[in-house]
């Protein structure tokens, strides 16, 4: 069986983590010759992570990584699993939901604000925008994974 794949995350992920390392290294020695320090590497540096944290979260749900009790579902009986792997795919779609609907929300009002980030000053929904973006990502990989689980493609154990 061919792994799943979440290539999109992934090269998200992969930029993320690199730019973080270019302007952390630029950052360390400018401020070894100057004494001085870029003033963005830590505002960029803490929204890229959290587009890391968003995009790897995708690529472990879809690759089925993410920490889970598997006690109950091994316990019920084969008639009855699909219904709770379908229960637990509507939480979770439930939960990435209102994410999407509450960052869009949110990044939509900081757009009509006009708000600005407190270091370099730019429009606050560039970073916001992601939120519901990457959530929505994220549903597409639930909705992935939990027909894979229904039919059978993917067990507890792997």
């Amino acid at each position: 069986m061919k792994r799943p794949d979440a290539r999109l995350e992934r090269v998200l992920a992969t930029l993320a983590i690199l730019i973080i390392g270019l302007i952390s290294l630029a950052n360390v020695v400018v401020r070894y010759v100057t004494d001085a320090s870029f003033a963005f590497t830590e505002e960029f540096s803490v929204f890229l992570l959290v587009l890391l944290t968003f995009a790897g979260a995708s690529v472990a749900l879809r690759r089925h990584r993410h920490i889970r009790i598997g006690l109950l579902e091994r316990a019920l009986p084969d008639a009855v699993r699909p219904a709770l792997i379908l229960f637990q795919g509507l939480c979770g779609l439930v939960v990435l939901g209102l994410i999407v609907w509450f960052g869009a929300k949110l990044a939509w009002q900081e757009y009509q604000w006009e708000t600005r980030s407190p270091g370099l000053g730019l429009p606050q929904w560039w970073y916001l925008v992601w939120l519901p973006l990457l959530a929505i990502l994220m549903l597409w990989r639930q909705c992935q994974q939990t027909l894979d689980r229904l039919r059978g493609e993917l067990d507890d154990e792997s």
